[in-house]
């Protein structure tokens, strides 16, 4: 990294709208990597995570020389004032109802959770679902309105990863004030997701919060392991040298180094917990093909870039996943109403980009956009990125 960044981490105050913590103080974890240059303005942009990958392990991985792999280094180092901030229930932040291991899905409790911590099953003590989308609108609009009185700025770049979409992209929509662009790593987004409350763009559509199927629903948090995290990343692996050998391993001790807790949790080798992810189980609306062209404000207000890779299978799912769980990239695209989108699929890397190969592209590419509003001269329109780096129109 560059001389000249200044680094500093953040506790942000905010008064939850979580019904698990409803008007509780709690803390909302931001890291800041200042890059702005001497006599610029600063220039702000704000990275949030996914479902599972905490903020630091995803845009801030410290392996290998210069820290590759930080993605918000490398924007740090181009100048920009870089934010990356954990959602409750995610990484550094309050995680409500998250610290008790019988609030783990009890159907994973058994494989994962006997007997370190617990000896035997147990059942949820908080019987419901814990974030929901309008929380995590909520703890956004916080975080946005803290950069932008702490570094004067009117407008916040925003960049967000996989899950990322379901808070960004509606946040956008609701407030193009403060979104100055939005740039989406392999986002995503049911075309048929949940509908928002009728007559409203984004009320909630039930009660919060939810509870039912409680096999769905009945508890605020599951969990994943390395065995599962190592198997979901092999299966998108089908080029030479996708990824750097220990990667696995790296990206591993990162997210545990994320969780005080989670971290003592599961399976032993060698006397030393293997740790687990302690994930919240989260209910959102208000993303689908009916919400994103609200107000025309995507592609118009709000410049959109999508970058995937064509060999994820976690943002691009089949029609037969149900209404709920198929997802897809090019929907999210199509679905779009201005002409301010952008959309790159990229060759020979899947769903985590962010620690394949590919990365060095992913942090150039992202430079651009956010600099001028074009990716390689072009601001508009789909195409694809072959192994050599040649760009093509989208067949």
């Amino acid at each position: 990294m560059a001389t000249g960044i200044i680094t500093k981490d953040y506790a942000v105050p905010h008064t939850s709208t979580n019904p698990a913590n409803l008007n509780d103080s709690v803390e909302l974890f931001v890291r800041e990597y200042d890059g702005t240059k001497p006599s610029h303005s600063p220039e702000a942009v704000l990275m949030l995570h996914g479902r599972s990958t905490p903020a630091l392990p995803g845009f801030d991985l410290e392996h290998g020389r210069h820290d590759k792999y930080s993605w918000s280094k490398n924007l740090a180092d181009a100048g920009y004032d870089v934010f990356i901030m954990d959602l409750q229930g995610s990484g550094r932040s309050t995680r409500p109802k998250m610290d008790n291991p019988c609030n783990a899905n009890p159907a994973q409790q058994q494989d994962i959770l006997v007997p370190n911590p617990l000896s035997a099953p147990c059942s949820p003590v908080y019987t419901s679902q814990l974030n929901n989308s309008q929380s995590d609108w909520d703890e956004l609009d916080t975080v946005i309105k803290f950069i932008k009185q702490q570094r004067g700025v009117s407008k916040v770049r925003l960049v967000g990863w996989s899950a990322a979409a379901f808070v960004m992209g509606p946040y956008a929509v609701q407030h193009p004030q403060n979104v100055e662009s939005l740039l989406l790593l392999a986002p995503i987004f049911p075309p048929q997701g949940r509908a928002s409350k009728p007559g409203t763009d984004f009320g909630a559509p039930v009660a919060l919060p939810v509870s039912n199927p409680a096999a769905l629903f009945g508890f605020p948090m599951n969990l994943g392991t390395k065995a599962a995290f190592a198997s979901a990343w092999d299966r998108e692996l089908h080029c030479a040298n996708q990824r750097e050998p220990g990667m696995v391993d790296v990206v591993w001790d990162a997210t545990m180094d994320n969780d005080s807790v989670g971290s003592g949790w599961g399976p032993m080798e060698d006397g030393v917990a293997q740790g687990v992810n302690r994930i919240r189980n989260s209910y959102w609306w208000g993303w689908n093909s009916t919400t994103v062209p609200l107000h025309g404000t995507l592609g118009r207000d709000v410049p959109v870039c999508i970058v995937y890779g064509e060999l994820d299978t976690q943002a691009n799912t089949p029609e037969s996943s149900g209404p709920l769980l198929h997802f897809s990239v090019p929907a999210l695209y199509e679905a779009i109403p201005g002409t301010k989108k952008l959309m790159l699929r990229v060759a020979c890397t899947g769903h985590l980009m962010v620690w394949e190969r590919q990365s060095k592209f992913l942090h150039h590419m992202s430079r651009q956009w956010l600099k001028h509003g074009k990716i390689e001269g072009l601001s508009k329109g789909s195409y694809f990125r072959d192994e050599d780096g040649v760009i093509m129109p989208a067949e």
